[in-house]
């Protein structure tokens, strides 16, 4: 299964340095926070493909990395994404974490990753806005969601996993 891990350029490094992707909090038995095609991102989008399906998990991980942001006030603004393919058997849905949330058992080797996306660097004023948008969008404010759908329109580019250590920082 095609899973999207959100991350921040810090974890990014770390993750590369260790070989995978690994639980972000202090309880490792929690698994890793991704976001998949799950059965209630279908229902939600039941008239779309797949690769729309798989594009709207990635919107939902790009969120999850500007969280990510907001927790490590020190971080790089920019959001990054890490898609990776995993056995099925490993990834559980998390419905009350949202439509697309999903837990991954276990670390995720570089070597079952398939891409990652990341912002330009000229995106760091949008994240940033965005960032800081997060509490107000999520209590309904709508100049904050406004802010959040800026950084969801910035398409984050493509890269191949070999380029992942030499992207610029």
């Amino acid at each position: 299964m095609r899973v999207y891990l959100p991350a921040t350029v810090r974890m990014l490094d770390r993750w590369l340095a260790a070989g995978a992707a690994t639980s972000v909090g202090t309880d490792a038995d929690s698994g890793i926070s991704a976001y998949a095609v799950t059965p209630a991102l279908r229902e939600s989008y039941h008239d779309a493909d797949l690769d729309e399906l798989e594009y709207a998990a990635q919107i939902e991980a790009s969120v999850g990395s500007l969280r990510l942001l907001a927790i490590d006030r020190d971080a790089l603004r920019c959001r990054v994404v890490v898609a990776a393919d995993v056995a099925d058997d490993l990834v559980h849905s998390r419905p009350e974490d949202g439509r697309a949330s999903v837990r991954v058992d276990g670390p995720v080797e570089v070597a079952r990753w398939a891409s990652a996306l990341v912002d330009a660097a000229d995106a760091a004023p949008v994240v940033e806005t965005a960032v800081a948008s997060l509490a107000a969008a999520a209590a309904g404010d709508d100049d904050a969601r406004f802010a959040l759908d800026e950084a969801e329109a910035l398409e984050l580019g493509w890269y191949a996993v070999q380029e992942l250590p030499h992207l610029p920082r």
